[in-house]
């Protein structure tokens, strides 16, 4: 099959998304239970052309379909997520975050493209197909989650579970941002995730001030000290073994990173920042994409008032590369902080559920090849960039555990959208420009195949 369809029914893909957008499905409210419900049968409608079902998980229910009728093809795996993130403060949204509106070329809706936009594309790739030329040029199977956005904790036990009626030669996510808008991109590598919470507690309650202050360690003080001593002044990482199994960067890695187009000035105007700041040696690209980070993210304990709390909390992300193992990194982090900690408190270093490895597919991975192609036809005058990732995709990581399978990340989400923030918003132009390139990469994929 030689040709892809047209896509000429931009308003009514417009307004499907309008309704999908307007279902809160919160995967970490469990108040949105039905929410979710309705969500993934709102998906499973979509595919009816594929048999399309809701199956029951531990959590949040996910959404399977097949469609198996080109012998000799290729089979693909689709993957994406219908929860999404909570809106947050909704005072800082322009129009209500489950009250889609499209403005200045814009769709404005929490998930937006987080990932129901670029989610949509597929299932709208899928309908053109069968509906103009009354076939798919390869095997396509469909899986969306609804938990993603709380670490995908059942999907481990989904990919065991039905094994057989996800086999395929590939995966291909609807998400996972591109880089900018202004150049197309294919993502590579994503970074790891590793998430602990350091808790540091001293007397039997809280203690008054000026009573008991210069008598008794205060947690705060010591979770500071110990939260300081995690880095170098310089922001190199201080705990013994956290580098051990980082890759160095190849002189082709370098030369290659230095050709991507990135104003490290420009990148501090808009972030906001009087300085850049991170492990010395690197450019600030490379710490971005390819170098592991330690990041204190939160820090609680006491309050405005005089009082040395009897206990003191932080939560620590790690953001690892290849070959880095979650369980290592944690026993080091663990251990210096045992080490570091002072007299007068006790200490406990928990991890989080949910850790991650980093994910890398070779640049010259035929689907990386047939992507960079179909990008090619839809962005005739672009270069199109292989770019890493700083943020984390567990699907990614446990397709390829579970089932030997890499993951093409070919998602039309931008990096800017407002990703988990107020006034999320999808370009609609990406809509457009994701529904022809899917297209051309399936009828690529076919022929490669």
């Amino acid at each position: 099959m030689a040709a892809t369809p047209s896509f000429d029914d931009g308003a009514r893909y417009v307004r499907e998304l309008t309704e999908f957008l307007s279902i809160p499905s919160i995967s970490a409210d469990p108040a949105r239970k039905p929410e979710l419900r309705q969500a993934a049968e709102w998906v499973a409608k979509q595919l009816s052309f594929a048999r399309g079902r809701v199956v029951e998980t531990d959590g949040h229910p996910v959404v399977l379909g097949e469609w198996l009728e080109a012998p000799g093809a290729p089979t693909i795996l689709v993957y994406g997520h219908y929860d999404v993130q909570p809106p947050g403060n909704e005072a800082e949204w322009e129009t209500p975050p489950f009250s889609p509106a499209v403005r200045d070329g814009r769709i404005y809706a929490r998930g937006a493209t987080d990932d129901k936009g670029p989610m949509l594309v597929p299932l709208k790739v899928a309908e053109a197909f069968l509906d103009e030329l009354g076939a798919l040029p390869l095997n396509v199977r469909f899986l969306f989650e609804g938990e993603e956005e709380v670490g995908s904790p059942s999907l481990a036990g989904v990919l065991r579970d039905h094994r057989r009626e996800l086999e395929a030669d590939l995966v291909v996510s609807a998400d996972g941002a591109m880089w900018r808008a202004s150049e197309p991109s294919i993502a590579i590598a994503a970074k790891g995730l590793l998430a602990l919470d350091v808790v540091v507690t001293g007397p039997r309650s809280d203690l008054h001030s000026g009573r008991h202050g210069g008598a008794v360690q205060n947690p705060l003080h010591a979770l500071a000290q110990l939260l300081a001593g995690l880095h170098e002044p310089d922001g190199t990482v201080a705990v013994a073994g956290f580098y051990d199994d980082v890759r160095a960067l190849s002189v082709a890695d370098r030369d290659a990173l230095a050709r991507v187009p990135f104003d490290e000035e420009a990148y501090r105007v808009e972030v906001g920042v009087p300085a850049l700041h991170g492990e010395p040696g690197f450019t600030a690209l490379e710490r971005l994409w390819t170098r592991p980070t330690l990041e204190v993210n939160g820090v609680e304990g006491g309050g405005s008032f005089t009082v040395i709390p009897r206990q003191a909390c932080a939560h620590v992300t790690c953001r690892l590369v290849p070959d880095q193992d979650p369980a290592a990194i944690f026993d080091a982090v663990r251990g210096h902080l045992d080490a570091q900690c002072p007299p007068g408190v006790e200490l406990a270093v928990e991890a989080a559920a949910g850790a991650v490895p980093a994910y890398a597919i070779p640049a010259d991975h035929p689907a990386v090849r047939a992507a960079t192609k179909a990008l090619a036809a839809v962005y005739p005058r672009d270069e199109t960039l292989l770019v890493r990732i700083g943020g984390t995709l567990p699907a990614a990581s446990l397709f390829q555990d579970a089932l030997g399978l890499k993951t093409l990340l070919f998602s039309f989400s931008t990096a800017d959208e407002q990703l988990h923030a107020p006034n999320e918003f999808f370009r609609l132009s990406r809509l457009d420009e994701g529904l022809r390139a899917w297209a051309e990469l399936w009828r690529l994929l076919a022929q490669d195949g």
